[in-house]
């Protein structure tokens, strides 16, 4: 499976939920995660999309961290499996 497909799939499980996965950009600033997943009840999370298998850059890894430990979730999706249990971890479920 392809990380465009995983992503895809991300995208629309977010929207069904009546929230949105907006694709985040960051100029300048790089190894930001791919998306920001922005749930009801104002709750949200980062997500970096990779294909099966594959892990973040060291620049990613260090930008993770930097969001964690302002209190943000951060999460690394690399199956379509792991959809539902980072939307509930959002969640707070």
């Amino acid at each position: 499976m392809r990380e465009q497909e995983i992503e895809l799939q991300l995208v629309r499980a977010v929207k069904n939920m009546g929230g949105r996965a907006v694709k985040f950009m960051s100029p300048g600033f790089d190894g930001m995660p791919d998306r920001l997943v922005l749930l009801p009840g104002g709750r949200c999370g980062f997500v970096e999309v990779k294909a099966p298998g594959k892990k973040p850059r060291a620049l990613q890894v260090v930008r993770h961290e930097m969001l964690k430990e302002l209190g943000f979730k951060v999460y690394v999706l690399d199956t379509i499996g792991q959809i539902e249990e980072i939307i509930d971890d959002i969640c707070g479920a």
